[in-house]
């Protein structure tokens, strides 16, 4: 059975600087043969908000989507807390199509579940 890591994300698009590395760490996890799932709860949600990761480019690095869509490529699992879209007002059908939308028990199953968490 396949190790499982879960990357907790919490940071919004006001921290610009701490969204990169959960989608190049999930990637990399996933190049390695292990299973790795990006959870987006409270402010994370607006990541995944369609249009909003073409707005964020830090560095060096590529454009946000970019880095995202590399990370769908690879077979990351993207999910996206039903009550913090609830609490941020963010529409049903407004986020990335590969992203899921989970009820705040698929957190507690997915952090049970895993070999390692790590959030950002």
């Amino acid at each position: 059975m396949a190790k499982k890591i879960l990357y907790v994300l919490t940071s919004g698009l006001d921290t610009p600087e701490r969204l990169y590395a959960p989608f190049v760490l999930a990637t990399t996890a996933k190049a390695m043969g292990i299973d790795a799932t990006v959870y987006f709860v409270v402010k994370g949600v607006e990541v995944v908000k369609k249009g909003e990761a073409e707005k964020i480019k830090m560095g060096n690095f590529p454009i946000l989507k970019e880095v995202i869509d590399q990370a769908i490529e690879a077979g990351v699992e993207l999910m996206a807390c039903d009550q913090s879209t609830q609490v941020l007002g963010i529409e049903r059908g407004g986020y990335v199509d590969a992203c899921g939308v989970v009820g705040a028990a698929t957190l507690n199953d997915l952090a049970l579940e895993a070999d390692a968490i790590l959030t950002f």
